[in-house]
């Protein structure tokens, strides 16, 4: 991460703990870091290994909730767009635009209808 970066999401996140109880805060840096190294290996959270220095699984899993539900990771990439754009270092020759996130306000075909699993009655012979 480059310098103006770090210090973007310490900015951004407003984490630093001040005033509040307990154990001290990990630093941003290290829980980004064990954040992009369970994204990118696909390993469960739990299954961090204390060894890296990035704190518990948990502790990264739930810095990663607040900052999404702050809206840090937003803010991040407007910030790195940003710097790319400064740096004249942005493509946009090579960018994707995906809407799959966006409702379809006419809809596709409708889904066939499930069928049954279950047995069919035999017929009557009365």
């Amino acid at each position: 991460m480059s310098c103006g970066l770090e210090s973007s999401l310490c900015c951004l996140s407003g984490s630093g703990g001040i005033g509040t109880p307990g154990r001290r805060a990990l630093d941003d840096r290290k829980v980004m870091c064990g954040i992009l190294f369970v994204l990118y290996t696909g390993i469960r959270w739990e299954w961090l290994p204390a060894e890296l220095g990035f704190g518990s699984g948990m502790t990264c899993w739930r810095r990663l909730r607040d900052w999404n539900n702050a809206g840090v990771w937003q803010r991040l990439h407007e910030v790195l767009l940003a710097e790319l754009r400064a740096a004249d270092r942005l493509d946009m020759s090579r960018a994707v635009i995906d809407s799959s996130h966006i409702r379809a306000l006419k809809g596709g075909p409708k889904p066939a209808g499930a069928r049954s699993t279950e047995a069919d009655r035999a017929p009557s012979t009365t």
